[in-house]
């Protein structure tokens, strides 16, 4: 059994990114376009790093073009391990 604290610090443990929706096709799941802009340790020059992140999407409700915070979850399938934050 979990107690309260135990549930708080593995919620506290979930990371938490934002990204645009870039693509809407598939069934509950759109993809996220994140942008971290990082400092090479080796030449000190400034990149704009791009990832995507399959999201799960229930209800089909985001749409391309959208600014969403997705955080990470158990695995929902292969390459599902994020789903999208409500506010």
């Amino acid at each position: 059994m979990t107690t309260k604290t135990e549930q708080k610090n593995t919620a506290a443990q979930r990371k938490t990114l934002s990204g645009v929706v870039v693509s809407d096709k598939m069934k509950d799941t759109v993809v996220v376009l994140v942008e971290r802009y990082v400092k090479d340790t080796k030449y000190q020059k400034f990149l704009n790093l791009r990832k995507r992140y399959k999201v799960h999407n229930p209800g089909n409700t985001k749409k391309v073009g959208e600014k969403v915070t997705i955080e990470s979850c158990r695995p929902i399938s292969r390459h599902k391990f994020f789903q999208i934050v409500e506010k």
